[in-house]
């Protein structure tokens, strides 16, 4: 059974989550990390710049892309999550998946989160494991899937929407057994919103922050920077991430999950001595 942890200063600081991308589609870095041992200098890496929690993820999120099954997500996964975890015994990581016998495999092999950018919508069985196994699962806002995702961002307040439908969802993990304390929110930027209600979210996170549960979010690199700063390579998007960390510190959002952390979390140095 995975220990039920939680980083250092969890809820006390704006903390980091370093995304790690085991695909060869993801929209700013596939291929990097499909070797394990690539996968395991980037996790280094990624602790060493200050990552408190590292997001394994082998399927592809990212607007149209194609599901690639349990199977794939597998072979995928997990030889780069036994290796990290032998190499870093002391190490968080989170698993990006909405397959429960993924999310169950992963467990068994010495994972510590379930991240389902579904929520439990798409598996519901993933409730039950994630209940089963007490672990932190992040329940992300979403509509549809990476096929027709776009095409379902209509809200006639989007803040409100988005709180009802977490709600919903988090009511449904909570009937299967999933602790309160093991709930983490993610507003799910870039799934089923458009650019301004991605700006919407980020202006009023506070509204969203207020309640029961700690934020994490996840705006490294994403479309609607790119659509404000005029940038079309996601990996030059950095500084948009940075100006929305800050935000979030002010907040007092729990977690930011980025690709470039070692940028955040000087950022978050800094920003401590501006909002302490």
């Amino acid at each position: 059974m995975p220990r039920n942890r939680w980083p250092k200063e969890w809820r006390n600081s704006t903390l980091i989550m370093g995304v790690i991308n085991l695909t060869p589609d993801s929209f700013s870095d596939g291929g990097e990390c499909l070797d394990k041992y690539r996968a395991l200098d980037k996790a280094t890496k990624l602790l060493t710049e200050g990552a408190s929690v590292i997001d394994l993820g082998p399927q592809s999120t990212r607007p149209g892309a194609n599901e690639i099954g349990v199977e794939e997500e597998k072979r995928r996964l997990l030889p780069a999550l036994k290796l990290i975890r032998r190499t870093h015994p002391d190490a968080i990581i989170s698993i990006d998946t909405f397959h429960s016998e993924v999310a169950l495999s992963a467990l068994e092999d010495g994972a510590d989160w379930i991240n389902d950018v579904t929520g439990g919508r798409r598996d519901p069985d993933i409730l039950r494991v994630v209940s089963n196994f007490k672990c932190p699962f992040i329940i992300t806002h979403s509509r549809g899937n990476s096929k027709n995702m776009d095409d379902l961002c209509s809200y006639s307040n989007v803040i409100n929407e988005l709180l009802y439908e977490l709600t919903s969802l988090t009511n449904k993990a909570q009937e299967q057994g999933v602790m309160n304390e093991n709930i983490i929110w993610d507003p799910g930027l870039g799934f089923a919103k458009t650019h301004q209600q991605n700006l919407e979210i980020i202006k009023r996170i506070e509204d969203l922050n207020g309640n029961e549960f700690p934020l994490i979010l996840g705006p490294s690199r994403k479309r609607f920077i790119g659509h404000v700063l005029n940038e079309p390579n996601p990996s030059k998007r950095i500084w948009g991430s940075v100006a929305i960390a800050c935000k979030c510190i002010e907040a007092n959002v729990a977690m930011i999950r980025v690709h470039d952390v070692h940028e955040i979390f000087k950022t978050i140095q800094m920003a401590k001595y501006i909002w302490p």
